[in-house]
């Protein structure tokens, strides 16, 4: 249900400020909204981008100290743990520490990089001199004299055989040659005689000159690199165990960096209030059985304070605070993702839920999946938080109509087990509408439709109601519902194979007569001329009533898909298993792996497409949506949850 709201007027001192809103945060019942202005006040101004700038920089020296804790180390604990409301407060008194760990932080990440740069370098450098550790040669030797030439480098092993016959047939010329993984590496001397042609041969052989220069040989020379490489990793490995040893800030670190996110939510907070210079003046939304917690915990802060609640204007838009049972509260995120109820309106959720649930079921209508929908969802709805416990919820409670309409169906992984069927099978059986022979279960996935658009009236006729309109309500609403009752009696007594003509006739008389009460009143409203065109675009709309309907063919199409996919996978893997060959084994692959990817692609469809019913052809019966969620100061914690701790009660006088 959506619960109302008051508004609260408060006036507080200006020092009495920050206790005010604390106290507020602790209640988790208090929106601030935007005060007037009026010519004595002007905006209460606290500096923000400072805040969020220092936040930022928290966060990040916490994604750096958490990205270096060992796995499984009790340090890394999960989001979400509890935190008392006095450790929360006193979180205050780490702003020290926390500035020091951002620098820490700050210079042994700085550090790491610098070392694995280095270690790339010399990795690099290791690699290039690997070819000349062949040689015992020092490369100070390798210079040229008054009348001899000397070169030390590689040639690449294709161009090295017609090198090497070119060298041999050269005047006073000498070479030694070593082959490596990297190339030739080539030490040639050459009389300056057949300086030039000597030139020539080794450009033409693309011939690398050796880079290095010094009296130390190749093997000397990569030693001391792999002596410094080792250097470098030790140092980067120091950088890290220094991150690593953070560790243990993580808890208060994670709590502080929520505490300053208050202060962030109460500098943009003080953004809407109004102050004088000695004074401060707020106004916000409070749920209506909130109002009792707030009073309460402003008048335990013993401060002079002026504080009263009102109702809110008629034309004032609040946000919207919804409370249900833990079962439709998992769909509320279904119905936010079209758009929040607007918090003068009826909650959709309760009906919402109950016709999401059954369609999910009745795409999928099968015992297995059924029961791994419920096994899964069930799981991530018990173990994770927020939308994706959510949608957990959903599909656990929406496994549970699959295994009802599985029964039903006698499907079980799209074989039938059960000694009895109590529905058509949905691949083969066919019905006789008005004459003409159609999918049973097609039948059947219209008449779930225009039941659910008989109830969205009903919810109009209701959301009407509520809305002290009942008049709108009767003929926008229950009027078309008692049309849609006809209609579904009609295709019921015109379906041969369910053996009751005598709903046809009821039916139509019902639909016929509805439908001429909602012609003659739908101008109602209108002057003149409005009166009758109004009432002929009513019955235009009979079009996109019937299109709606038919938009409901889309679950038997759905179900039909998965139905025979699930049976294919279920027989060939049943025929391999019964083989009694080494084929077993693919038999039980193709079952559980054919199950779960066929569970997951319907799945996906029917979560999408029982969205799409809800959102155009159900909502757009009565659904007014464009709310904003209700959105209480302190609300906005990413690390911790606020256990909040109970106030000690006054001592009761003797009797």
């Amino acid at each position: 249900m959506i619960v109302g709201m008051r508004k609260l007027h408060l006036a507080a001192l200006s020092y009495d400020r920050d206790a005010v809103l604390n106290a507020l945060e602790r209640t988790r019942a208090v929106e601030i909204k935007e005060h007037a202005e009026t010519e004595a006040t002007s905006l209460c101004t606290v500096e923000r981008e400072g805040l969020a700038d220092y936040l930022s920089s928290l966060e990040e020296a916490l994604g750096i100290i958490l990205a270096h804790v060992p796995e499984g180390n009790a340090a890394d604990l999960k989001d979400g743990f509890e935190v008392s409301y006095t450790q929360f407060l006193a979180a205050k008194d780490f702003r020290p520490r926390a500035e020091e760990l951002i620098r820490e932080t700050a210079r042994l990440t700085e550090e790491k990089a610098a070392a694995d740069g280095e270690v790339a370098r010399l990795t690099r450098e290791i690699a290039a001199v690997k070819p000349y550790t062949m040689s015992a040669v020092r490369f100070s030797k390798c210079h040229d004299t008054r009348n001899v030439a000397v070169r030390l480098g590689l040639v690449s092993a294709p161009a090295w055989d017609a090198l090497q016959k070119q060298l041999d047939e050269l005047p006073l010329a000498a070479y030694e040659a070593t082959m490596s993984e990297e190339g030739v590496l080539l030490l040639a001397v050459c009389h300056r005689e057949s300086l030039q042609t000597f030139e020539s041969l080794l450009s033409a052989a693309s011939f690398s000159s050796c880079p290095y220069t010094g009296e130390r040989t190749g093997a000397e020379l990569s030693a001391s690199l792999e002596r410094e490489l080792q250097a470098q990793r030790e140092r980067a490995s120091a950088a890290e165990e220094g991150l690593a040893a953070l560790a243990s800030e993580v808890r208060p670190l994670k709590i502080y960096c929520d505490y300053v996110g208050f202060e962030l939510e109460k500098a943009e907070a003080c953004g809407k209030m109004q102050a004088t210079a000695h004074a401060v003046f707020m106004e916000a939304f409070v749920p209506a059985d909130g109002e009792e917690t707030v009073k309460a915990a402003l008048d335990a802060l013993g401060i002079p304070l002026f504080c009263e609640f009102s109702d809110p204007a008629e034309d004032e838009f609040i946000p919207t605070l919804t409370r249900n049972n833990k079962i439709v509260s998992n769909f509320e995120t279904v119905t936010n993702m079209y758009s929040a109820p607007n918090a003068r309106e009826l909650d959709p959720n309760t009906v919402m839920s109950f016709f999401y649930s059954l369609f999910l079921g009745f795409i999928m209508a099968d015992m297995g999946y059924g029961l791994m929908m419920m096994l899964g969802g069930f799981f991530i709805w018990k173990k994770k938080k927020g939308d994706i416990a959510s949608l957990g919820g959903v599909f656990g409670i929406g496994g549970v109509f699959a295994l009802l309409w599985g029964i039903l169906f006698n499907s079980l992984f799209g074989e039938r087990v059960l000694p009895f069927t109590l529905m058509p099978d949905a691949q083969t059986a066919m019905y006789s509408l008005a004459g003409i022979d159609l999918p049973a279960v097609l039948i059947i996935a219209l008449l779930l439709g225009i039941f659910q658009l008989c109830a969205g009236y009903l919810c109009k006729f209701a959301q009407c109601v509520h809305r002290k309109r009942p008049w709108d309500g009767v003929f926008d609403g229950l009027v078309w519902a008692v049309f849609s009752l006809g209609a579904f009696l009609a295709v019921v007594g015109l379906t041969e194979d369910f053996g009751m003509p005598v709903l046809a006739g009821v039916g139509g008389v019902t639909a016929g007569v509805s439908l001429l009460v909602a012609v003659c009143t739908a101008g109602r409203h209108e002057r003149l001329l409005g009166k009758f065109t109004k009432g002929f675009g009513s019955l235009y709309g009979l079009i996109n009533y019937f299109t709606d309907v038919l938009s409901y063919i889309r679950l038997y199409g759905l179900m039909l898909t998965g139905a025979v996919i699930a049976q294919v996978i279920s027989d060939y893997s049943l025929q391999f298993i019964a083989s009694g060959s080494v084929l077993i084994v693919l038999g039980v692959v193709l079952m559980v792996v054919g199950h779960v990817f066929n569970l997951a692609i319907s799945l996906l469809g029917a979560y999408i497409h029982t969205a799409r019913l809800q959102y155009v052809e159900f909502f757009g019966r009565f659904y007014e949506g464009e709310g904003r969620l209700f959105d209480p100061l302190g609300s906005h914690a990413k690390y911790i949850s606020l256990e909040l701790e109970k106030r000690a009660q006054p001592p009761q006088e003797a009797t």
